[in-house]
């Protein structure tokens, strides 16, 4: 049986497709990069986004003509399965839909020669998905969150929390060094609620990064993922004590998504722009160069213009080194959905204005890195063929003069310039460093 696979999303999602062709080859199946070879069409889709959304349902339509001309089994699975089964079936009657929680029967599905639906149930926490590409591993620590946010459709998707055990998460980390990672990604949708399902007793995200170095020996460098101010708080200290280690990236990606208390309540996050801009300065003090990642949504429900102005002057204040901003989309099932929507030429303005501080402050904070001297692991090419290095807090150096068959090694670079987004420079010198989480 011969399974063409397209992935759509975030890490989750790529991690979800590693596990599906691990057991799919267990089960006698090939994995095939072109589709023209396929008996059986896996679609991994993304519903986060509307424009995600009406992406993946169009490639469906396509998928769906080139599947009867080639006779080929059309399976969907991920996000929207869960979350929008019907508009799937609606569409695409004679495919099989698996949820990300029943990925563990991918084998049933594609081997049946009736039409499948596997929606619900729990994740099987005994099989890990451990997605490898060249020398970075996303491994999930735990799938679902504690939050109920009124504009998320993820949490539909990927319902309870189920944490992964940490022997199993040590192991995967294991198998990731072996095969070559420098770059160990640990993702959840909230990293910070890791063990919270696991009893009071259980494991929690620090534990967890102190067992993997205990662990596992070797060069590698842990990202911790997203992680929400509400379950970080109580675990913060502890957290700040595993950044400092030399294996981890001095880095956090913590989502303020607003900066107007107002729009927080409306949104049902948990926690207020006082209690977020804490947990930064307290980071700071004691990690002065750590790497602030943030999430910002423009145009949700019940933000006006003095809202907007408020998330305005918090980028200002926090010099975020990094903003991943998103316009608000109404996503169906969700509360927001149903709320009085902000026009979208005004979300379209206030993206832009947004946007154009968040280059300007980015510019800032990246300038003060030029003309210093750095040591970095190089991990991937970009898609322009440059190679991309990464400082001891995570900020990309994009280098003009290294081999892409470096890629894995620790080198010494020079910072010539910045942009908003990343660094630029060249490489010194390529030597064995033990340690190369520091400036010089």
């Amino acid at each position: 049986m011969r399974v063409y696979i397209e992935t759509y999303g975030c890490a989750l999602n790529k991690a979800d497709t590693s596990l599906m062709k691990a057991l799919l080859q267990k089960c006698g199946c090939e994995v095939v990069s072109s589709i023209e070879d396929a008996d059986v069409i896996i679609v991994n889709t993304c519903t986060v986004r509307l424009d995600t959304e009406q992406r993946i349902l169009k490639r469906l339509r396509k998928l769906k003509e080139i599947a009867k001309k080639t006779n080929a089994k059309l399976v969907i699975a991920g996000c929207m399965v869960s979350a929008q089964p019907y508009t799937l079936h609606k569409l695409v009657p004679e495919a099989s839909l698996i949820s990300p929680q029943n990925i563990h029967n991918i084998c049933e599905v594609v081997w049946s020669r009736k039409t499948k639906f596997l929606i619900k149930g729990e994740r099987d926490t005994s099989k890990l998905p451990l997605h490898i590409e060249g020398s970075i591993a996303i491994i999930p620590i735990a799938e679902g969150c504690l939050g109920n946010c009124t504009y998320c459709i993820t949490k539909i998707a990927r319902r309870r929390l189920r944490s992964y055990p940490p022997q199993l998460i040590v192991d995967a980390v294991r198998k990731a060094v072996e095969s070559g990672a420098v770059e160990i990604d640990l993702t959840a949708q909230d990293t910070a609620s890791y063990g919270l399902d696991l009893g009071s007793e259980g494991p929690r995200l620090p534990d967890l990064i102190s067992e993997i170095l205990r662990g596992v020996s070797g060069n590698y460098f842990i990202r911790v993922g997203m992680a929400n101010p509400d379950t970080l708080e109580p675990i913060l200290d502890d957290l700040i004590e595993v950044l400092k280690e030399p294996r981890v990236f001095k880095y956090v990606h913590i989502p303020l998504q607003s900066a107007s208390n107002h729009v927080l309540k409306i949104m049902r996050r948990r926690y207020t722009f006082e209690e977020f801009k804490y947990i930064i300065r307290h980071l700071r003090s004691k990690i002065p160069e750590v790497t602030i990642a943030t999430d910002i949504i423009v145009g949700h429900p019940g933000e006006d213009e003095e809202a907007f102005r408020t998330t305005l002057e918090a980028v200002r204040e926090l010099m975020f080194d990094k903003v991943h901003l998103a316009q608000y989309t109404p996503r169906p099932r969700t509360e927001a959905a149903a709320m009085p929507q902000v026009p979208d030429p005004v979300k379209k303005r206030r993206s832009t204005v947004l946007a154009k501080l968040i280059e300007e402050v980015g510019l800032i904070v990246n300038k003060q890195y030029v003309g210093s001297r750095a040591e970095a692991v190089l991990t991937h090419l970009s898609f322009r063929g440059s190679v991309i290095g990464r400082l001891f807090n995570y900020k990309p150096v994009v280098l003009t003069n290294a081999d892409p068959n470096l890629i894995g090694s620790q080198v010494h670079v020079l910072i010539q310039d910045a942009t908003f987004y990343d660094l630029r420079g060249s490489l010194i010198h390529v030597r064995t460093i033990k340690n190369i989480h520091k400036r010089y």
